[in-house]
């Protein structure tokens, strides 16, 4: 058991703790989170020894085995199997030890050691290695390779890999799910709930908690609060908190509203000036109720894309590739207004060859790409936080995008990203992951695209971010293209889905969760898992090519509708905003004046026949989306 108690502790000025108490059972799997800068990592650096707590003691951790995934990636000569294997320091020294005997020709210390081998269990860490670097997407000719050799991102995974290898009684992992694809959290999900020791987990990927974790952990308010249960769990158990703490601040504040209108109207009475004293006292031993709230600091919109046209983006029969490799054949995608469509497919399937084939960043080996008169392509991916200028300000990128927008326009816009005041000016070199990550996203919803092409947009973001992205893209009224491990995310920004799978792309029949019990059921690891589930039997040609067509015939069926409803909802919007415009002007006061009566009487009747045409909108609206119902209905 591991406890922490009462503690305090700061980070240059600012107090991340204070008094904070949590205990960890054996065994346990934990979620740890909070938003950006509370102090997740600091809590990591208390439990490693690397900081030293101002206040309060941590008890329990002598003796254990701890198992951390560094964030740092390393330049190794190692090759990624042996820097793996590497995780089990007391192994790797005896595999070392062992080599440096048997060149010495020391037959019996070889033999001590080859014991210890079999203690450590050491002849089976060469496949264990493998199986982890396979669940994590490493393709077998790659693991001989120098771990200096692979991309940042996938030093990530040879740590994330290495932690997973060390024996260990608690396990630290800061976003394990940070440049995974959604195959490979799924992979990663099935093997931590086989895990036996104790599991304290920063991430902000909700599905995955819910998956892994029974209990969550919040940093909020320099304190430390336990909830039973995953973050959907978190999240009921919070709001009915929130609830009752607000119904506490309600009633204290309406106590509070009565004794100072007692304490102003009897005062200075003889009569009543003990009980207003009594009263005055009250109120200074009342403890205040903190006002509930759970704000996020994000919130911001896509700019209304301007002139689209219908289709936006056109990929016809299109192989795609680099260079002379082909890696996906016979591709054919339409873009269209409103279109939501999420990309599945393991790692190295093609997704992100398909990604930039739309951007036009790749040009396509065969076939044709056809954009739209107005196109308007808003692309995001990891490479845009390199391409960040580092002594530049927040304020400085937008600028250079749009020299002739007014300063407070940007401010403004800034601020929904949370970069306030004078963070807003600062240069970006020193800010975090999540803050570039941010930055780079305002980048791209600053230009108003008509097509959003997104690949993981959440890594290093926090959950009020990712939650905020998610709002924004349900109202987003172009079309998107989404990559992404966050399965919440895919579950409510995405209709419609595209499996990329042995050099092919095609409409994805199932939905989310259909996908993720095929792959824990395909996969090749000896990952724990849960009870394989059933599986459809495979599909000849001929079925796969009519599905497609039906595919399209739904799509051609539904487009007209739906394009139908988009417009009346635009309508109603101006319509509305309309209405409120002229309900505004009513409010004034000087227009009941008796010399005002025939604008009064022009700006009611306005008023009327706006309130007849959003009624005529909205029944139109409502017949529109019965309809669409109906052929959904009938589709399925």
């Amino acid at each position: 058991m591991i406890i922490l108690e009462n503690i305090a502790l700061r980070r240059g000025q600012k107090l991340l703790f204070s008094d904070a108490s949590a205990t960890l059972q054996p065994g346990q799997k934990l979620a740890l989170i909070g938003g950006n800068g509370c102090g997740k990592s600091s809590l990591f650096a208390l439990l490693l020894d690397d900081l030293q707590a101002d206040a309060g003691d941590i008890r329990g951790l002598k003796g254990l085995r701890i198992s951390h995934m560094a964030q740092e990636t390393e330049t190794s000569d190692l090759t990624a199997r042996d820097y793996v294997i590497a995780g089990d320091e007391a192994l790797y020294q005896v595999l070392q030890d062992l080599a440096t005997a048997d060149a010495a020709g020391e037959y019996e210390q070889s033999a001590t050691l080859h014991q210890r081998m079999e203690e450590l269990d050491g002849y089976s860490a060469e496949r264990r290695a493998e199986q982890l670097l396979l669940g994590l997407g490493f393709q077998r000719e790659k693991m001989d390779a120098p771990m200096s050799s692979f991309s940042g991102g996938w030093r990530i995974r040879l740590n994330l890999a290495r932690a997973l290898m060390a024996p260990s009684d608690l396990m630290l992992l800061d976003e394990p799910t940070n440049h995974l694809d959604l195959d490979t959290t799924l992979w990663l999900q099935s093997w931590l709930q086989g895990y036996r020791g104790t599991l304290l987990m920063i991430s902000h990927d909700r599905d995955f908690i819910d998956a892994t974790c029974e209990r969550t952990l919040e940093i909020a308010r320099q304190a430390l609060t336990a909830y039973r249960g995953g973050y959907s769990d978190y999240e009921r158990q919070r709001a009915e908190q929130m609830a009752q703490q607000q119904a506490q601040y309600d009633k204290q504040q309406r106590r509070i509203a009565d004794i100072e209108d007692f304490v102003r109207r009897f005062r200075a009475k003889a009569t009543k000036a003990r009980q207003a004293q009594s009263r005055l006292k009250e109120l200074e031993r009342m403890q205040k109720v903190a006002q509930a709230h759970i704000d996020s600091p994000f919130s911001f919109n896509f700019p209304p894309p301007g002139k689209v046209s219908d289709p936006l983006l056109t990929l016809s029969d299109g192989a795609l590739g680099h260079g002379e490799r082909g890696v996906l054949s016979r591709v054919s995608v339409s873009l269209s207004p409103g279109d939501r469509i999420g990309l599945l497919g393991k790692n190295g399937a093609g997704k992100t060859t398909l990604l930039k084939s739309l951007t036009g960043e790749l040009p396509l080996m065969a076939g044709d790409r056809t954009e739209g008169a107005h196109l308007q392509i808003g692309y995001f991916d990891q490479h845009q936080l390199e391409a960040l200028d580092l002594d530049a300000s927040p304020f400085l990128h937008l600028q250079r995008l749009s020299p002739k927008a007014r300063d407070q326009e940007i401010f403004d816009f800034l601020g929904g990203f949370d970069f306030r005041g004078d963070r807003a000016k600062e240069a970006i070199r020193p800010f975090s992951g999540g803050e570039k990550a941010r930055l780079a996203l305002a980048h791209v919803v600053w230009q108003a695209p008509n097509v959003l092409i997104l690949d993981e947009p959440t890594n290093h973001l926090d959950l009020d971010m990712r939650h905020a992205l998610e709002v924004a893209l349900q109202d987003y009224a172009g079309a998107i293209v989404l990559v992404s491990h966050d399965r919440h995310l895919l579950r409510n920004s995405v209709e419609q889905l595209l499996l990329v799978n042995e050099g092919t792309v095609e409409d994805y029949p199932g939905d989310i969760e259909v996908y993720e019990k095929w792959v824990l059921s395909a996969n090749p690891s000896d990952a724990p898992k849960p009870a394989a589930q059933p599986t459809a039997a495979p599909e000849d040609a001929g079925y796969r090519k009519a599905r497609r067509q039906a595919n399209a015939d739904r799509r051609a069926q539904l487009q007209p509708v739906k394009k139908a409803i988009r417009q009346l909802e635009t309508r109603m919007e101006k319509g509305q905003q309309a209405l409120e415009s002229l309900q505004a002007q009513l409010a004034d006061g000087d227009l009941y004046a008796d010399s005002a009566g025939n604008e009064l009487a022009e700006l009611l009747k306005q008023e009327g026949q706006l309130k007849r045409e959003l009624e005529d909108i909205e029944s139109e609206w409502l017949a529109k989306q019965e309809e669409l119902e109906m052929l959904e209905a009938g589709a399925a």
